[in-house]
């Protein structure tokens, strides 16, 4: 077998998302998400929540703490919950989460980001 053919580095766990500066919450804030890593490929997926509500504003860091830093900037979506019809761009780079867009205000929002490491 030739050593590109073998997994030799997978990963699955859980991770908390912290509260970035961009990130407006009215009431306590919540987060939750897991991971998968398979060698330089993870995936995280997660929701924050506000008791109240939850946005962001364009431009800003939405949350911090990625389980493993980004190599380099990869563009993603999020949603939030309380209206299935409302997208926002996020962005990875480093251990932040970037808002691209705004994202009204609900009582969460979700997301899902695929990056290399």
């Amino acid at each position: 077998t030739m050593t590109s053919e073998l997994l030799a580095d997978y990963e699955e766990g859980t991770w908390t998302p912290t509260q970035g500066a961009g990130l407006t919450v009215v009431g306590a804030f919540t987060s939750s998400g897991t991971y998968t890593k398979i060698g330089r490929l993870v995936s995280v997926y997660g929701t924050v929540f506000g008791a109240t509500s939850v946005a962001t504003t364009a431009g800003t860091v939405m949350f911090q703490s990625l389980p493993f830093s980004a190599a380099e900037i990869s563009p993603v979506g999020a949603m939030n919950n309380d209206n299935r019809n409302v997208f926002g761009g996020i962005s990875a780079f480093g251990t932040s989460v970037y808002s691209v867009t705004t994202i009204a205000a609900g009582t969460r929002i979700d997301f899902s980001i695929t990056y290399s490491v």
